[in-house]
């Protein structure tokens, strides 16, 4: 299978997803934030009126044979088998894969299917009779327990993971080679292990072979004093990883991604000659941002989405004085942001001064845009909506062709600065409707930004952008 990626907005041709799993609904209030998710999430809802429209846009857009005679109407919660890749009936695309049956595909070789249930099993820390039977248990109720936990009792055996549906976080495509993610969470780490197994050994991925890049822990971190040890973590996750340009990538330096990684990463890039040009991108390690793409992503060549309190801008603003007298005041926070590029066999160095500059040189020497650079502001650029809508994704966006792109119906703030850049919105809901009633084609929809249902995906902290594992775009 060809996998090749080398922007962030050229046609989106095979990316790799994860729909919600049962995992997601034993999520219990004290274990929340231990497991990354915000809030419990109501599954239901989550999967009926929201993920699969998600899915249902993808199809129309990537494959869509698999979807144009199955209409919203007859695809209820009762019936939403095509959706649910634990059934027979599921739509089983090569362009839209599923994680979960990537990960069946391999557990059918009974020698992975060992080494996979002992090495699950150690880091769960499982007892040996519960190992045994794992390897008792059929495909389908072991492929269920390695994601979920639970086995087809409603068992549970050790905690699921409820973030394997940002996809994005597990690897990043690079031209032709994949980076793989070390979680700075031990709640992520099954997840790292699964994925590993999956780019290793699955049929689909054998052109990787020699081209799977892995973040490795220094070899004298174990010498250092154990107060010492997790500061030092070399960690990185895909949220942070961003391929703007077939020769230039964006590193995030976060809470969840460490400045060892990320150099780490870089080095090895750049001793292959995968590329050229790295930028470091720092920014503040909170909670409120995670990784690079909660903060901005590109929608077209000369077009990105943005939190102005990260940018330029914030400092220019005028804050209304109300929110200032109630100690509200909203205030820029500072970003570090270093590129190197290799030049004549010579690594070289330069600073930029704020997101925008590094952004507007993106778009005009990486990619030779000849129109003015356009930032769209997270709700607008007003206080308090950007904030807010950020928290609820607003410049996490998931571009599957240049100019159309994919986000969440509650930030209308930042809807409204789409607009006036010049992209029509359509709520997805809508759009479907127009495709299974042929009053639209996917093929002519242009700079457009398409609005999913939200309230439950919101809850989990990630965008369309974190759902997807992107392994194929038209090149540059």
């Amino acid at each position: 299978m060809n996998i090749y990626v080398d922007s962030e907005i050229n046609q989106l041709e095979r990316l790799i997803i994860h729909s919600p799993d049962s995992g997601l609904g034993k999520v219990v209030p004290s274990k929340a934030q231990d497991w990354l998710f915000e809030d419990i999430v109501h599954l239901k809802t989550m999967r009926q009126n929201e993920y699969d429209y998600y899915v249902r846009i993808l199809l129309y857009f990537l494959d869509p044979d698999k979807i144009k005679n199955v209409r919203q109407a007859k695809v209820g919660y009762e019936n939403r088998k095509f959706f649910n890749p634990e059934k027979e009936e599921y739509f089983m695309s090569d362009k839209v894969l599923e994680f979960e049956r990537l990960l069946a595909d391999i557990l059918k070789e009974s020698r992975l299917r060992r080494q996979l249930i002992a090495a699950v099993s150690a880091i769960e820390e499982c007892s040996y009779q519960e190992m045994l039977d794992f390897e008792k248990m059929d495909l389908k109720e072991l492929t269920k327990v390695l994601i979920t936990g639970i086995n087809a009792k409603e068992e549970m055996f050790f905690p699921p993971v409820p973030n394997l549906i940002f996809t994005r976080d597990i690897g990043i495509v690079i031209n032709d080679h994949i980076l793989l993610n070390r979680p700075a969470k031990m709640a992520r780490s099954r997840e790292s292990l699964l994925a590993k197994y999956v780019f290793f050994n699955h049929p689909y991925f054998e052109d990787l072979k020699g081209k799977i890049i892995e973040v490795e822990e220094n070899e004298e971190h174990f010498l250092l004093p154990e107060e010492e040890q997790n500061s030092r973590l070399d960690t990185l996750e895909g949220g942070d990883v961003m391929m703007v340009a077939p020769n230039h990538l964006l590193i995030g330096i976060s809470e969840r991604t460490s400045l060892e990684a990320a150099r780490q990463a870089m080095r090895k890039l750049f001793d292959k000659k995968v590329l050229t040009k790295v930028s470091l991108v720092k920014i503040p390690a909170k909670r409120d941002y995670m990784h690079i793409d909660t903060i901005f992503t590109q929608i077209k060549k000369n077009v990105w989405v943005l939190l102005s309190s990260l940018g330029r801008a914030a400092e220019k603003q005028k804050k209304d004085r109300i929110w200032e007298e109630l100690g509200q005041k909203e205030k820029a926070e500072k970003l570090v942001i270093k590129q190197f590029y290799i030049e004549n066999d010579k690594e070289k160095a330069k600073s930029f001064e704020n997101l925008e500059d590094l952004l507007d040189d993106i778009s005009k020497n990486d990619l030779h845009s000849d129109q003015e650079t356009v930032f769209v502001y997270s709700g607008n650029g007003e206080f308090p909506y950007g904030a807010r809508e950020q928290w609820t994704d607003s410049c996490n966006l998931l571009v599957i062709k240049e100019g159309v792109a994919i986000g969440y119906d509650r930030n209308d703030k930042t809807s409204e600065a789409f607009e006036a850049a010049g992209f029509q919105i359509k709520h997805a809901t809508d759009l479907v409707c127009e495709f299974e009633d042929g009053l639209t084609d996917p093929d002519e929809v242009e700079n457009t930004i398409i609005l999913l249902p939200s309230a439950e995906l919101s809850r989990a902290r990630g965008g369309s952008h974190c759902m997807s594992l992107p392994i194929l775009r038209k090149p540059v």
